[in-house]
């Protein structure tokens, strides 16, 4: 038996709560995983792992070989990579994950120039609007908007993202400049569809005062790109994150209208699960990433 590759899937199947799971993020096959579980249950002497139809959970003695197991890999994985950046060259794996709207508009961008540097870095890049666990999703590194809750996690504040009232030339050609809270409120809006939006009301800021207006949107979207393109077809007016936007309002293809009010701003985090045994690719990404965050348009302290 292969005592650390059996380590590595019995680790994951804890984390995952499931063997298939473990064995699709391990790249190998249920049975091989089934196997080294099978194996190291013998070689320990004890039941580690309590199987039923819905869930794999570790016995006591399994959560005790878990969280020294998985301290010992991450520090291994962190000696070797240390190793090979010490001999000049950053490599390996890393995940990511990150809102669609920002991920398929910057973050592709930044990683691309990060690679252009460190070629021997494998990034898987998965762009989702939710919340991930890092440590059961198995990702190194998350953006996240707002505060992540029930997760022991280290922070890395990026900064305000900032939302502003926007509208194409064609719009306010047709309907005249939107100079009030009241014209605003009557003119063909596109508007975020979450849990915590309301249909009828556009929630504003100005000057650290909030102001509520009636509004009746005439499309409601949970993606930034289709409220973007709603924008520059001219359909309607709206809110919109600034980074999204900072070009097309550069070349006047969208202008800001009500440049007094703006949308809360949300705030921004970089996640990770530990500082102390961090992989120096991980390290790497999160020196270049963060300063690169930061300076994009629309994102302040």
């Amino acid at each position: 038996m292969d005592l650390a590759i059996a380590l590595r899937a019995f680790v994951r199947t804890v984390e995952r709560g499931s063997v298939t799971l473990a064995a699709r993020d391990l790249g190998v096959s249920q049975p091989a995983v089934t196997k080294h579980l099978r194996n190291l249950e013998q070689h320990s002497g004890t039941r580690l792992l309590e199987r039923s139809p819905r869930i794999v959970r570790p016995t006591p003695q399994g959560q005790a070989l878990y969280e020294a197991s998985r301290a010992a890999l991450t520090a291994i994985d962190a000696a070797l990579e240390g190793i090979r950046q010490d001999g000049g060259t950053v490599e390996g794996l890393l995940r990511l994950h990150a809102p669609s709207c920002i991920g398929s508009r910057h973050l592709i961008t930044i990683v691309m120039e990060f690679q252009a540097i460190h070629p021997a870095v494998t990034v898987d890049l998965v762009l989702e609007d939710r919340a991930v666990d890092l440590v059961y999703d198995g990702f190194d590194l998350a953006l996240s908007y707002g505060h992540p809750v029930n997760q022991d996690v280290i922070l890395r504040r990026i900064g305000l993202i900032r939302r502003i009232l926007a509208a194409a030339p064609d719009l306010l050609a047709r309907t005249g400049p939107f100079e009030t809270l009241e014209a605003l409120s009557r003119a063909p809006l596109v508007t975020t569809l979450s849990p915590r939006s309301r249909r009828d009301k556009l929630v504003l800021e100005r000057d650290g005062e909030t102001v509520e207006i009636p509004v009746n949107p005439t499309m409601r979207t949970n993606d930034a790109k289709v409220a973007t393109r709603v924008l520059l077809a001219g359909q309607a007016a709206g809110a919109v994150q600034q980074n999204l936007v900072a070009e097309e309002l550069a070349d006047g293809r969208l202008v800001r209208i009500l440049p007094d009010y703006e949308v809360k701003p949300t705030e921004a985090f970089l996640t990770y699960p530990s500082a102390r045994l961090l992989r120096p690719a991980v390290r790497a990404f999160i020196d270049f990433v963060l300063p690169a965050l930061r300076a994009l348009p629309g994102v302040t302290a």
